[in-house]
C-alpha cells in the first residue's frame, strides 16, 4: 500500500474530531495525525487534551484555544475567522463528538453562514454506543441529552416525550441518576424498560437492564462515572396510571388538576378523564 502524503484536512476548513469516551485505543490514526497537523486546536478542556495527546504520544504543534459552553458564543467568530484565513482548525470535546451535548454547535453555525467548509472525523459516541449495547430497538431513536435540573422542568420535558414510540437516550450526572430514574418512572411509567450504561469502554464498564422501578432500586446507593440512560419508546396502549406522577407534579407547581390532566393527556395519548380520576384518587389517598 502506498503512503498517503495528503493532510487529514485541507487548509481553510474546520474539522470536528471525535475523542475516545474511555479507552484511548479507540483514537483513530487519522485523529492522531489531525492533532499534529492542525494549525489551530479548539478544545473543551485544554489540560485534558494535552494529557490525551501525551498518552497518544503526539505533539500538538498548532495554536491551542479553549472552547467551552461559557465562551463559545464570543469565541465562535474568532475560530471561524482563523479558518477563513486559511488555517486548519480542529475542534475537540472532552469525550465523543463535538456538538453532541458538547461545544462546537455555534462554531458550525457561524461557519455555515460564511461558507467555511466543515467536516467530521468520526469516532466514539456515547449515545450510539449505549444504544448498541442496550438491547432496545435501534431503528428509530431520539437523543435528548441532559434533562433540566429543576424538577418541574425535567418532568415537563419527560411528559413531552412520553408518547414517542421510538427509543430515548439521555445523559445524566452520576449524583442525579437515581432521582432522574424516579422522575422517569413517575412520568413515563415504572414498567417501561430501560438500560443504565456506566463508564462505557472503560475498565469498570457496567450495564444495568430492567424496568425503571427496578433500576431505581439498583441505583439508590453511591454511583460513580459517566452515565447514559436508554429508555424504550411508548407502547401501544397508554395506561393512565403510568402518568399520574406527571399530573401531580404539574399540580404541585400550581396548575389546576383538570388542566394538568389535559396537558399530560395531550402529550402522552392517555385519556384525560382517566388521568383526572387516577390523579384525584392518588392525591386523596396521600392526603
Amino acid at each position: 500500500m502506498e503512503n498517503d502524503d495528503r493532510h487529514v484536512q485541507p487548509p481553510g476548513s474546520i474539522l470536528l474530531a471525535a475523542t475516545p469516551i474511555g479507552d484511548i485505543r479507540d483514537a483513530s490514526p487519522r485523529f492522531v495525525r489531525a492533532l499534529g497537523e492542525a494549525q489551530v486546536v479548539a478544545a473543551e478542556d485544554t489540560r485534558r487534551l494535552l494529557a490525551l495527546a501525551k498518552r497518544l504520544d503526539v505533539r500538538i504543534n498548532g495554536r491551542l484555544l479553549s472552547l467551552h459552553d461559557h465562551n463559545e458564543g464570543e469565541r465562535a467568530a474568532q475560530v471561524v475567522s482563523m479558518a477563513e484565513g486559511g488555517a486548519r482548525v480542529l475542534i475537540v470535546s472532552d469525550a465523543g463528538m463535538p456538538t453532541v451535548s458538547d461545544p462546537g454547535y455555534r462554531v458550525v453555525c457561524r461557519a455555515v453562514e460564511v461558507a467555511v467548509p466543515v467536516s467530521a472525523l468520526p469516532g466514539p459516541s456515547a449515545p450510539v454506543t449505549a444504544l448498541a449495547v442496550s438491547g432496545l430497538p435501534s431503528d428509530r431513536f431520539s437523543f435528548e441529552g441532559f434533562l433540566p435540573r429543576k424538577d418541574g422542568e425535567a418532568r415537563r420535558h419527560l411528559t413531552s416525550v412520553a408518547s414517542m414510540p421510538h427509543t430515548l437516550i439521555f445523559f445524566e450526572a452520576a449524583k442525579r441518576l437515581n432521582e432522574t430514574l424516579v422522575r422517569m418512572a413517575d412520568v413515563l411509567g415504572g414498567h417501561r424498560r430501560a438500560v443504565v450504561c456506566r463508564e462505557l469502554t472503560k475498565t469498570h464498564e457496567e450495564v444495568l437492564r430492567g424496568e425503571l422501578t427496578q433500576l431505581m432500586a439498583q441505583t439508590r446507593g453511591e454511583v460513580l462515572g459517566e452515565i447514559t440512560i436508554v429508555v424504550e419508546g411508548a407502547r401501544g396502549v397508554c395506561d393512565a396510571q403510568d402518568h399520574v406522577g406527571a399530573v401531580l407534579a404539574l399540580v404541585a407547581e400550581g396548575m389546576r388538576l383538570k388542566e394538568a390532566a389535559a396537558e399530560v393527556a395531550e402529550a402522552t395519548g392517555a385519556r384525560k378523564n382517566d388521568l383526572y380520576k387516577a390523579a384525584l384518587a392518588r392525591r386523596d389517598k396521600e392526603m
